[in-house]
């Protein structure tokens, strides 16, 4: 009895921790979606009544809230993309010696994975700066024109996913590597008295193996992107006109600063809904690879 129970008695308080901070406040977004629910509610709970489904109908018919669920499927077309591609290329030049100096590059590259994301954000939105910024600066040394980095509204959705993308890959990275350190050294060995070229080992041999890595940063990948926040927020606040207003900024903008706190956990659910599908759509898609 003590052996059956004890890896449970194990894993209790990271399920007590999951269930009170990750699943409880989903049910209760749930709940006050149905509601008017605002700050005066706090005040006198007797102020809270139960709408329906006047809220999703409302946010359904919100030119502002497709908008920002455009924005953030173009920020996670370019982004997903272009984050697992670099992160495996760079992983897979890291690993290709051991020597100190690329040990010490490993380490470089996660530096933006644990730099705060207001310090990352500030600096870059300075290096954006269409007056002294370091960018316009180099551009014009070659004679090229101030760039609008963050004033225009198409180059400002991908100036804010370029800083996403460089934070992104360093956790990647160090992920790619970690699953590099399982890969056989005999099927290379083999491939490589067969004749086989590095670019060959790699594509044929390399890559292939590491199918569960790159699902699980694909995976991830993805629902971070879907809860884009943090540089659009710090860089333009979802400007300009709203070009960089993901999902998350807008849910933010309607429940803190419009005080519509049903409304926005009424967007909050849909958002968790459409991550939730497009995630179980992936272990699906994974499930039936397995199989295959």
């Amino acid at each position: 009895m003590r052996n059956r129970l004890s890896p449970y008695l194990f894993v209790t308080p990271a399920m007590l921790l999951l269930v009170t901070f990750g699943v409880f406040p989903i049910f209760v977004a749930l709940a006050v979606s149905f509601t008017n629910m605002n700050i005066s509610a706090f005040a006198n709970i007797r102020n809270v009544k139960f709408v329906g489904i006047d809220n999703y109908v409302t946010l359904f018919g919100d030119a502002d809230f497709w908008q920002a669920l455009t924005n953030t499927g173009i920020f996670a077309a370019v982004g997903v993309p272009a984050v697992v591609v670099l992160s495996l290329a760079v992983a897979l030049l890291l690993n290709r010696s051991d020597h100190p100096f690329f040990r010490a590059l490993r380490s470089f590259y996660f530096i933006p994975a644990i730099t705060a994301i207001v310090a990352i954000s500030l600096i870059w939105g300075y290096l954006y700066n269409t007056q002294f910024g370091f960018l316009n600066y180099l551009l014009s040394l070659v004679g090229v024109e101030q760039v609008q980095w963050l004033s225009d509204p198409v180059l400002a959705k991908f100036s804010v996913a370029l800083v996403a993308v460089w934070r992104g890959t360093g956790l990647n990275i160090i992920i790619f590597l970690a699953a590099l350190q399982g890969v056989p050294k005999d099927y290379l060995e083999a491939a490589s008295l067969d004749g086989a070229g590095e670019w060959r080992k790699t594509f044929s041999i390399t890559v292939p193996l590491l199918r569960f890595a790159i699902f699980f940063v694909t995976v991830t990948t993805i629902i971070s992107w879907g809860q884009f926040f943090d540089e659009p927020f710090v860089l333009t606040d979802g400007g300009p006109l709203g070009a960089t207003t993901s999902v998350s900024i807008f849910l933010y903008k309607e429940g803190f600063r419009m005080n519509q706190f049903g409304y926005a956990s009424a967007g909050s659910i849909v958002l968790f809904a459409i991550i939730a599908v497009i995630t179980l759509v992936q272990l699906r898609a994974r499930k039936a690879d397995d199989d295959y």
